[in-house]
């Protein structure tokens, strides 16, 4: 029980990352993209924060490279991805 117990604690970070990113699918599905879109960038931003606050034998297979790459590959991409959804014009409103 103990091994399946530092599984479940070591994939918490990648299970609440996932929640957020079908969160984001729900909305896309349900016609609100933009907001999906939202959503989604706030999930990358979302791994990058857990990345940088969580030892490396915590944050699971969030790390990748180094954390310093990680944290700011993540934040950047997480921060373009909520701008752009932020700046583009809703479709059909004059």
């Amino acid at each position: 029980m103990d091994r399946s117990l530092r599984l479940a604690r070591l994939n918490l970070p990648l299970v609440a990352v996932t929640l957020v990113i079908a969160a984001a699918v729900i909305l896309v599905l349900a016609d609100r993209w933009r907001r999906g879109a939202f959503v989604f960038g706030g999930a990358v931003m979302l791994a990058g924060i857990l990345r940088w606050i969580l030892d490396p034998g915590q944050v699971g297979v969030l790390a990748v490279r180094s954390k310093t790459f990680d944290v700011g590959a993540m934040l950047t991409v997480g921060g373009v991805i909520m701008a752009l959804a932020v700046s583009i014009d809703p479709l059909g409103t004059g």
